[in-house]
C-alpha cells in the first residue's frame, strides 16, 4: 500500500497541511500518553476540520487519508502499518464513517454517533468521526454535532466534508469552530497521470477521460473503465441535436430522467437485495419452528423501515446520476460559449467539439451563455428540492427556445 495521501490528486498544499497536523498530533501522544489524559492537541492540530471543494476534488479521500495519518503508528500516514490499513479499509475500531444513505442525516443518528465518539480510543490514539456530505445534516442534527464540537471529548477529532462553508452548506456556528481545508478541482493532467499509474489506463484514454470528467477523479475512472458510463455520457451529449421542437424537448427530458433512474437502480440493486436477505435471515425467514411464521409477520415494521431507507437512498442515487448528466451537458454549452468567444482554451468534450462549434455559429456567445445558464439553473432548482422532472422539462424548453 502506498502513502495514504497518494490518491489525493493535485492537492499539494492541503496534503502539506494535513501531514504537519498529523505530526503535531503524534507529538501530543508521545508527550502525554493516554493514561495521563493529554490535553490541547497542539499547534497545527485541532479537534474539528472541514474539507471543502467542488465535486470530485477529493473531500472524502482527504478526510479518510487524514484519519489514517492520525491512527498511523508513525504519525505520517505511511500506508504500511495496521492503523493505516484498517482505517483506509474501513475496519478501524476508532474511526467512524458517516455516509448518508438518504437526502439528509438525522438527529437520532448524530446523537448516537456523538455518544459513541465520547468513548476512550481502544488503540490509545484518537477517536475519529468522518462525516461525508455534512451539508446534508438536518438543523437538529447540526445542533447535536455543534454541542460536541463546542465541548469535545478528549482524544476525539471530527472531520466534516462539505461543498463550501456557505451557510446553506454548513452552519456558521459549526464552521467557526473548525479548521477549513479548501480543495481545488484537480488539473486534468494530474488526474490522467493517476489513472495511468494506479489503474493501468492507457495514456490517451486517461487524458480523454480526465478532460471529459472535468477534474472529477471518480468519474474519470468510470469513463475510462466502464463502457456503460461512456454510453450514458454519449446519450447526454446527443441532447442538443435532439431539441427540434416542444415534443422533442419533453421526450429528451423523459429520456434523461429515465436514464438517471436506471443508473441509480443498477447502483443500489445489489446492496438492497443483500440488506433485505440479511434482515429476513436475522428475523427467522426460512425457519421451520412453531414461532417462525409469527416472527416474520411481527417483523413487518422492521422490513418497512428498511424499505423506507432504501427508497431514500435510491432517490439520492437518482439525483446524483442526474447531476452527473447535467454537468456533462453544462460542459457542452461551455465549449460552445468559449468557441463563440474564440477563447484560447481546450474544449471539455473533445469528441463533440465539432457539434459545439456548429452550435457556437448558430447561437453566438449570448445564446450559448443562456443555454449554459439554463443547465446551471436546473441543477440549482433540483438542489432546492424542485421535482427533477419539472426542473429538467423547464431546462429542455429553455435549451430549445434559447
Amino acid at each position: 500500500m502506498a502513502d495514504v495521501f497518494a490518491d489525493l490528486v493535485g492537492q499539494d498544499e492541503a496534503v502539506d497541511t494535513l501531514r504537519r497536523a498529523a505530526a503535531a498530533a503524534a507529538h501530543v501522544l508521545r508527550a502525554a500518553p493516554p493514561q495521563e489524559g493529554g490535553g490541547d492537541p497542539g499547534a497545527g492540530m485541532t479537534h474539528a476540520w472541514i474539507f471543502t471543494g467542488p465535486p470530485g476534488s477529493g473531500r472524502s479521500v482527504a478526510a479518510r487519508a487524514f484519519a489514517a495519518a492520525l491512527q498511523c503508528a508513525y504519525g505520517t500516514g505511511c500506508g504500511d502499518c495496521p492503523g493505516c490499513h484498517t482505517t483506509i479499509g474501513g475496519t478501524h475500531a476508532d474511526v467512524r464513517l458517516v455516509v448518508p444513505e438518504g437526502l439528509s442525516i438525522g438527529v437520532g443518528e448524530m446523537r448516537a454517533l456523538v455518544l459513541r465518539a465520547a468513548s476512550t480510543p481502544s488503540g490509545g490514539r484518537w477517536q475519529v468521526v468522518v462525516i461525508e456530505d455534512a451539508d446534508r445534516l438536518t438543523e437538529a442534527a447540526g445542533n447535536a454535532l455543534l454541542k460536541a464540537i463546542e465541548e469535545p471529548p478528549p482524544r476525539t477529532v471530527f472531520l466534516l466534508c462539505a461543498p463550501s462553508t456557505h451557510p446553506d452548506d454548513i452552519s456558521v456556528t459549526i464552521r467557526s469552530r473548525c479548521r477549513v481545508v479548501p480543495l481545488r478541482q484537480p488539473p486534468a493532467d494530474a488526474v490522467a497521470e493517476v489513472l495511468a499509474r494506479r489503474d493501468g489506463v492507457a495514456p490517451d484514454v486517461a487524458r480523454w477521460a480526465a478532460a471529459a470528467a472535468q477534474g472529477h477523479v471518480g468519474r474519470a475512472r468510470r469513463l475510462a473503465r466502464d463502457p456503460e458510463a461512456r454510453k450514458r455520457r454519449e446519450a447526454v451529449l446527443a441532447v442538443p441535436r435532439r431539441l427540434t421542437g416542444v415534443g422533442a424537448a419533453f421526450d429528451a427530458a423523459s429520456a434523461l430522467i429515465e436514464a438517471a433512474e436506471a443508473e441509480a437502480e443498477a447502483s443500489v440493486a445489489e446492496s438492497d437485495a443483500t440488506e433485505r436477505a440479511a434482515l429476513e435471515t436475522a428475523l427467522g425467514a426460512g425457519g421451520t419452528g412453531r414461532g417462525a411464521a409469527g416472527a416474520i409477520r411481527g417483523a413487518a415494521g422492521q422490513l418497512k423501515d428498511l424499505e423506507r431507507r432504501q427508497k431514500s437512498r435510491a432517490t439520492r442515487a437518482q439525483r446524483d446520476a442526474l447531476d452527473r448528466a447535467l454537468v456533462d451537458l453544462a460542459g457542452f454549452y461551455r465549449d460552445a460559449l468559449t468557441m463563440a468567444l474564440r477563447a484560447p482554451v481546450a474544449p471539455v468534450h473533445t469528441d463533440t467539439a465539432d457539434l459545439a462549434e456548429a452550435g457556437a455559429r448558430k447561437w453566438d456567445a449570448e445564446g450559448a451563455l443562456r443555454r449554459l445558464e439554463a443547465v446551471l439553473e436546473c441543477r440549482t432548482a433540483i438542489e432546492a428540492n424542485v421535482k427533477p422532472r419539472i426542473a429538467v422539462e423547464a431546462m429542455m424548453l429553455s435549451l430549445w427556445k434559447g
